[in-house]
């Protein structure tokens, strides 16, 4: 389906109504047919450029209101194609209607989303066959929906905590930068004319303009050169099974990392849990839904261990990544048989505790950025003026 191209189209109806839309095709006699399967004479067909993303809100998003719709007694089908003509979003429009007729010839709703792997995660694959199967497909669409979009926040909120120095730094850099080389040779053209010894301070800030004007483009490459190494090495395995296990090392943001990352297995296993399916096959959706490699060998690793034969709770134990508190709640489960109480309060555990990481993180970087900003720029600033005064002095000494 990743060939597939939407496509903009006017058509008369059988009774003469012009209808227009969008709709989904590889090519354009694809297209065609699928408006002769309608019962639609085409006007006009002509392909049009997906400008924005499959968006995560949109999904979670869809299936809160399919719930609601289900709820409410509506079928499948027909929720589909009435969210479809509601839309905002055309290439959405486009997609709904295509699961819509899907459904109408007579597929299955987890079958239709596995046509479209860029948009629906195998999660949701997953939770739509086991609703399906036990008759619960709105329950299971409206806590996908509420587990998609505590995980949407939680990410959001750690991006941000993590972004933030990064943007601060980049424009300390920044007005660094500019001062260096635009503004100190304004202020090097005034020292020369004093005919006075500098202070020692705007020496030093000079040395380091002038060092700073003779090496800039040299400069430039070795600022850039972490992040293109780290863009060329993204893809190598042994990189991000390395990277991803150092972050877990450090201080603040291994915290960060790792909460967000137990908090999402915890979820989509309590999820899953929650609706009836095996332990095996939650392991296999958590797998399948958490990014990065390491944690991929991590959960493969723990499901070969548990299909082995191994309890749960040694498995999670020998994977070397667990808290204590996570073994422990998890071993009380699998003894009492309320797993699935336990995996949720994990989830619950984690994500709270990882949203108060990040809280903390900015609380204690907004002081320490401006404290370490603010003594850069105001060294320069000082070095700039202290000739100045001495000037004043030398004249009074004269």
């Amino acid at each position: 389906m990743a060939a597939n191209h939407l496509w903009r189209w006017r058509a008369l109806t059988l009774e003469g109504e012009l209808q227009q839309g969008t709709l989904w095709a590889v090519d354009r006699e694809a297209a065609l047919n699928l408006l002769s399967g309608r019962a639609l004479c085409p006007l006009a067909l002509s392909r049009s450029l997906m400008l924005q993303k499959w968006q995560p809100q949109h999904c979670y998003e869809l299936f809160r209101q399919l719930a609601a719709l289900l709820q409410a007694g509506l079928t499948l089908a027909y929720s589909l194609q009435m969210l479809a003509e509601q839309h905002p979003v055309k290439q959405w429009q486009a997609l709904l209607s295509s699961l819509a007729e899907d459904l109408s010839a007579g597929c299955a709703f987890s079958d239709a989303l596995k046509k479209w792997p860029e948009v629906f995660s195998p999660l949701y694959i997953s939770m739509m066959k086991t609703g399906e199967l036990t008759g619960k497909l709105e329950e299971c669409c409206r806590l996908l929906a509420q587990q998609q979009k505590s995980q949407q926040q939680l990410s959001a909120k750690v991006k941000k905590a993590l972004r933030y120095p990064a943007i601060i730094l980049t424009l300390a850099a920044v007005v660094v930068l500019a001062m260096v080389t635009l503004v100190l040779p304004e202020f090097a053209g005034i020292y020369k004319t004093f005919n006075t010894p500098l202070p020692l301070l705007t020496r030093w800030v000079m040395e380091f303009a002038d060092f700073i004007r003779q090496h800039i483009i040299g400069l430039v490459f070795v600022m850039l050169f972490p992040f293109i190494a780290l863009r060329s090495l993204r893809q190598h395995a042994g990189w991000q099974r390395f990277s991803q296990r150092r972050v877990l090392s450090l201080p603040v943001m291994g915290a960060l990392v790792r909460g967000q990352k137990l908090s999402q297995i915890y979820t989509v296993l309590s999820l899953t849990q929650q609706a009836g399916i095996a332990f095996l096959q939650g392991l296999e959706s958590a797998q399948e839904s958490v990014e990065g490699l390491f944690w991929k060998e991590v959960l493969r690793d723990i499901r070969e261990r548990v299909v082995q034969g191994a309890p749960i709770w040694s498995s999670l134990s020998e994977a070397g990544i667990f808290t204590p508190l996570c073994i422990q709640l998890v071993r009380t489960g699998e003894i009492s048989g309320a797993l699935d109480t336990m995996l949720a309060n994990l989830a619950r555990h984690h994500n709270e505790q990882t949203f108060q990481h990040a809280d903390n993180l900015a609380s204690l970087l907004e002081p320490l950025l401006l404290i370490v900003t603010g003594v850069i720029i105001g060294t320069l600033v000082v070095a700039m003026y202290l000739p100045i005064f001495h000037l004043g002095d030398a004249m009074s000494a004269g």
